[in-house]
């Protein structure tokens, strides 16, 4: 199992390090951002099949669908010999890649007790741990000194080594349905439907006029419809239970990455950083992930809403390391320490988020509740992401090119706060009975 998350997550934290120059050997430069947007409506589509798979016939079936299908990505990514190729083998990638983790998740519930889900997830959080910090100087070597092809073909026969490992293990833990699903219709079209209705937000984002303006709306309807068909009832609503974690994964997602996505800026535009001093901060979040999901498996005297509660205090003060530094006259070494506790955040809310989800899931939900947890994570990532560009771009000048990460970075903090406090009342709820 940690074979197979390390390797989707190499895949996912290197191919950025390779793409130039893919794009600019396959004349692919106006497609680039496609790389992405492909990899990431693919990958909505497959977590949503991948949790009605696990739910119908079990773990074991969506997961040796997908990890031939992420390998054969990863096979015609490295021969393509055009962009559009490449594009198209992001498409795998993606409906392989996003089928992963949601198996695994019911592989979980399946396979540990109550009491040990947390060290499970711990484990999980730790298959990151190496990717995140070697991935892209990995992948940028390759490119250099072999070929960018190598970043995908060198990975497709370890995977297919991880799935023939792990294959006797889910074969016999993870086949066969746990009871008969609630009927869904549509889960697959809406997944699909959210991904690119969270592509045309970005995009009439980034370029504001009246049309984009128009999309725009359309865009959110239809965002607004398709999750309602996508996560469990009241998730929106923050109702206590399994729908306030779903949210709070979304929030916490959507927060730490878009303050994520603006430190290297900060650092190397007003700091004046190196590009590789200026990513340590990101290296130091990475092993504060690690720590707290470590600690959070050890924590049976708290409750898991108190747990998620915690880890959105957490990731605030990480935030606030963000404001301390956005300013030219700012701390910026603040960052190096506040932006560890923020990684540390996450790794005790992330996972104190699924385990809670599991435990409270019927046997035969917990395919669509897992896979509504992933679905939250990617669209809260993407949203406000392209919502914190789209308010940097705007508020920057000559003279302050980074105004907005300021604005941006306070707002995530009211969020943050928004989001613990939504956890906590939640706990008070179902102690009072109501």
């Amino acid at each position: 199992m940690v074979l197979v998350v390390t390797l989707v997550a190499f895949e996912a934290m290197g191919v950025a390090t390779a793409l130039p120059t893919i794009a600019s050997e396959l004349d692919g430069q106006r497609w680039y951002s496609w790389a992405f947007t492909l990899f990431m409506a693919s990958s909505a589509v497959g977590t949503v099949f991948a949790g009605r798979l696990s739910d119908r016939h079990g773990p074991a079936l969506p997961l040796l669908l997908a990890l031939p299908l992420f390998a054969t990505g990863l096979v015609v990514a490295g021969s393509a010999p055009s962009m559009p190729v490449l594009l198209g083998a992001r498409a795998l990638q993606g409906l392989g890649g996003g089928s992963v983790a949601v198996p695994l998740y019911v592989m979980i519930a399946r396979v540990y007790p109550q009491r040990y889900r947390p060290r499970a997830f711990g484990v999980m959080s730790a298959a990151w741990v190496l990717p995140s910090l070697l991935g892209p100087a990995v992948s940028g070597l390759i490119t250099e000194q072999l070929h960018w092809r190598w970043v995908f073909l060198g990975l497709a026969p370890l995977v297919l080594v991880g799935a023939v490992l792990l294959g006797s293990t889910v074969l016999r833990a993870g086949s066969g349905a746990e009871g008969e699903p609630t009927a869904r219709r549509g889960l697959v079209l809406a997944g699909l439907g959210a991904g690119l209705a969270t592509v045309a937000l970005n995009w009439s984002a980034d370029h504001p006029s009246a049309l984009s303006g128009v999309l725009g709306v359309l865009a959110v309807g239809s965002l607004w419809g398709c999750l309602r068909v996508l996560l469990p009832s009241g998730t929106l609503s923050a109702r206590p239970g399994i729908p306030v974690m779903v949210l709070a994964r979304g929030l916490l997602a959507g927060i730490f990455f878009t303050a994520e996505a603006f430190i290297p800026l900060v650092l190397t535009v007003v700091h004046g950083y190196s590009a590789a001093l200026a990513g340590i901060p990101l290296t130091v979040a990475s092993l504060g992930w690690t720590a707290g999901s470590f600690w959070q498996a050890r924590q049976h005297r708290f409750s898991r809403e108190h747990l998620v509660a915690a880890g959105f205090l957490l990731v605030v003060v990480g935030v606030f390391g963000v404001v301390l530094a956005a300013p030219e006259w700012g701390a910026d070494r603040a960052i190096f320490v506040f932006w560890s506790i923020g990684g540390a955040g996450m790794g005790v809310a992330i996972s104190s988020t699924a385990v809670r989800v599991l435990g409270l899931s019927d046997p035969a939900e917990r395919g669509f509740n897992s896979a509504a947890l992933q679905i939250s994570d990617m669209l809260g990532q993407a949203l406000l992401v392209g919502f914190g560009g789209a308010v940097v771009n705007t508020l920057a000048s000559t003279r302050e090119p980074t105004a907005g990460v300021l604005v941006l970075a306070v707002g995530l903090m009211v969020t943050g706060s928004l989001g613990a406090s939504l956890v906590a009342r939640s706990r008070r709820i179902i102690l009072d009975g109501r």
